[in-house]
């Protein structure tokens, strides 16, 4: 009993940062958002909004997140076909 009421607290504050973490990760590595933040970043420059060097920084960035969220993605339908599977 006095265990349950210790580690309540705990239990819920774990659980509360595995629900930040999961939707920074969303946020992060949704592949529409990267993709809409490519487009604008894009018309931004185009209208002369930013310079090319912070145009290109930024550009590298989001290209990074989007290689890892389509790596993410096929490791998720990787797993989802060998439970299928088995």
């Amino acid at each position: 009993m006095i265990h349950k009421l210790i580690s309540a607290p705990i239990n819920l504050v774990i659980k509360i940062g595995q629900k930040v973490k999961e939707e920074a990760d969303k946020e992060l590595y949704d592949l529409p958002t990267i993709q809409q933040k490519l487009i604008q970043l894009q018309m931004m420059f185009e209208l002369g909004e930013i310079p090319e060097e912070a145009y290109t920084a930024k550009e590298e960035e989001l290209l990074l997140r989007y290689e890892i969220a389509k790596r993410m993605e096929m490791e998720q339908w990787e797993e989802m076909t060998k439970k299928k599977g088995q």
